[in-house]
């Protein structure tokens, strides 16, 4: 089959492109009473994940490339989304 790995589409890259969006995405769930700490561990990448990306790229060096700029676009969603919430004053959220 195809040389390029299916979940990752080419077209999908062009998105990587946008950390503010999903960094709005994820500061709308925290101001409708999601907690931060959840939020932000749905932005990071995993470590098992990081562990798997590792091999994976060991067999296949072209996935490095874009698992690292997978990896850059997370933590610039994880630091506009840390942003949003310090200038809100809340960094926790009670329901």
């Amino acid at each position: 089959m195809a040389t390029m790995p299916q979940f990752v589409p080419a077209d999908g890259l062009q998105e990587l492109e946008y950390p503010q969006r999903e960094a709005a995405l994820f500061y709308g769930l925290f101001l409708r009473g999601h907690s931060a700490d959840e939020l932000r561990r749905d932005i990071e990448v995993p470590s098992a994940v990081l562990a798997k990306w590792h091999r994976e790229s060991e067999h296949d060096p072209q996935l490095r490339d874009i698992f690292t700029r997978i990896l850059d676009y997370r933590r610039h969603v994880l630091a506009i989304f840390d942003a949003l919430v310090g200038s809100d004053g809340q960094t926790q959220r009670i329901q």
